[in-house]
């Protein structure tokens, strides 16, 4: 964890596991065994890892100086959308690293 840009490929990575774990374990144990703990635990957590991935990286983008037309609007955008931060990381993120 060097750079801002390797920061924000780990913080993308643990965003998109925290959506898994929330969506694929935690939803289906409230709804279906009826208990929300996991949801209450899990769901804060994730919802820091995404502030912090579009902090991150509006804070990459300005010191890597990327063309907001050209990376940084992907980029937030892939946050907004389940599983674009792996996406984005494969596509924009690791070549630039």
């Amino acid at each position: 964890m060097k750079t801002n840009l390797s920061r924000l490929r780990i913080i993308g990575f643990l965003e998109g596991v925290s959506l898994l774990i929330l969506i694929f374990v935690a939803v289906p144990i409230k709804y279906w065994a009826g208990n929300p703990s996991l949801v209450k635990a899990i769901g804060p957590i994730h919802g820091a890892l995404f502030l912090l991935f579009v902090f991150s990286a509006i804070s990459t983008g300005v010191e890597q100086k990327w063309s907001f037309k050209e990376i940084t609007w992907k980029v937030l955008l892939a946050c907004l959308i389940p599983f674009g931060t792996f996406y984005i990381d494969y596509k924009i993120l690791r070549k630039l690293n």
